[in-house]
């Protein structure tokens, strides 16, 4: 048996003098008596050696649930952030650095209050310079975060700002392959200028002679077409119209587009100039919607599909079920068979009626649905399985192709003699979007 004297010398309702603090007059003194504490340790409650009750010798560390915050990393590279204005300004004055290590310094002394002209003044950088290197610099941050070849970004250390800027009003999918683009064919800033054009213009040229024979996906081919088109504004045969086929066919990059351009250039057959006058695109009316927020939830009447991905391929569409049926009071849904994706959609026209063999096939991206108006973003094709006969020269059905699952014509499956696809495509769908409010409400027609 143990026994353990109190060391207590003070109540806690007395305040010590000792650390620097007075004590309450107010406060009953309490004097403890010494107090005898016993108890009684056997065998048993002394740890063994090993014991899964002992302490452990190097405790595991505690997770940290609390995450202080850290502000974004400065784009100020490391060997500039410590410099002062001045010390900004003669970097600049002197290029002491690749343009787009120092080109972060022309925001940061906006930031401390000096204006374009100032800076001008100070370092000799026109205002206009100014905002090509700071674009420059945001547009090559883009690519190097979604490319990783250290060779193509190294390719624009030296002038790349004004290839870079040109391509600003890219989306950054588009800036990677225009970029490598630019830097395979050696294109200067004006080349950079017509290219980034061309690739925006290039949607809605549809219906323009000439237009299906160019991809939309490849930015050789539409700065192709943009000299295509500018060569048609020539007299045939003229020196300035030959010129142009052949800036087009030497950028060029599809097999379809060379092709074209080489009838042009070197004749055609009679029945490739009545193919060309049968050119002009058919409108089909094939729906395209965005889904608004909240118009689900607010729809008089909705219908439920099982939905599928278009890389999962015929397999997966031929399995989803078939019928879904909403029954009882309280308008049930029973499937004929277990389904892990779903999807609920307000009950427009076009699906209204749709019976059996309904499904909605998912693609990551519409480009690859809608080539010459993508957005990169993903769809939803609504598909009537049942009519997979192809019948409607105009209409549209979904198909499997070498790269996977597509939307062909009518008219362009029963020239291969198609006979049956996956079913014929009633509705495409976009998803709803923040950042633009008049996408919202519009309604395309698929051309």
């Amino acid at each position: 048996m143990f026994s353990l004297k109190s060391s207590i010398s003070s109540s806690p309702f007395t305040q010590s003098t000792t650390h620097g603090l007075f004590t309450n007059p107010n406060t009953r003194p309490v004097t403890p008596l010494p107090r005898t504490v016993s108890f009684t340790v056997t065998a048993s409650m002394i740890p063994r050696k090993g014991s899964a009750n002992m302490i452990p010798k190097n405790p595991p560390a505690k997770r940290q649930l609390y995450q202080p915050f850290r502000p974004p990393s400065s784009p100020i590279p490391p060997q500039f952030r410590s410099l002062d204005s001045a010390g900004k300004i003669e970097v600049l004055s002197g290029r002491l650095a690749l343009w787009f290590e120092y080109a972060p310094l022309i925001s940061s002394l906006y930031s401390e209050g000096l204006t374009p002209p100032n800076i001008e003044e100070l370092t000799g950088i026109t205002s206009i310079e100014q905002n090509r290197l700071i674009v420059g610099a945001k547009v090559r941050d883009s690519i190097l975060q979604s490319l990783h070849e250290p060779e193509l970004i190294a390719a624009f250390d030296t002038g790349g700002e004004e290839l870079l800027y040109e391509i600003r009003l890219l989306s950054n999918t588009q800036r990677v392959a225009a970029a490598k683009f630019i830097i395979d064919r050696s294109i200067d800033s004006k080349g950079a200028q017509d290219l980034a054009r061309a690739i925006k213009d290039y949607p809605s040229r549809r219906g323009d002679v000439g237009w299906l024979d160019f991809d939309y996906n490849l930015p050789g081919d539409c700065l192709a077409f943009l000299y295509y088109r500018q060569s048609r504004e020539n007299k045939n045969p003229s020196e300035q119209r030959t010129t142009m086929l052949l800036q087009a066919l030497d950028v060029a990059q599809s097999e379809k587009a060379k092709n074209k351009l080489n009838k042009d250039l070197y004749g055609e057959k009679d029945e490739d100039k009545v193919n060309e006058k049968k050119e002009e695109v058919v409108a089909v009316r094939v729906p395209v919607v965005r889904l608004k927020f909240g118009e689900v939830a607010g729809a008089s009447s909705v219908i439920v599909l099982p939905v599928c991905k278009a890389s999962e391929g015929e397999k997966k569409i031929l399995e989803a079920p078939m019928e879904i049926i909403a029954g009882g009071d309280f308008k049930v849904v029973e499937a004929e068979k277990g389904w892990r994706r779903w999807v609920v959609l307000p009950a427009w026209n076009p699906v209204a009626a749709i019976g059996k063999g309904g499904v909605a096939v998912s693609f990551r991206d519409d480009r690859k649905v809608l080539p010459w108006d993508g957005k990169e973003e993903p769809l939803l094709v609504v598909t009537d399985r049942k009519r997979n006969v192809v019948e409607a020269d105009d209409g549209y059905y979904l198909v499997v192709a070498e790269n996977g699952l597509k939307l062909e014509k009518g008219s362009e499956l029963k020239a291969r003699d198609v006979k049956k696809s996956l079913g014929m495509v009633l509705l495409v769908v976009r998803p709803p979007r923040e950042d633009d409010d008049d996408w919202q409400t519009s309604h395309e027609n698929w051309d």
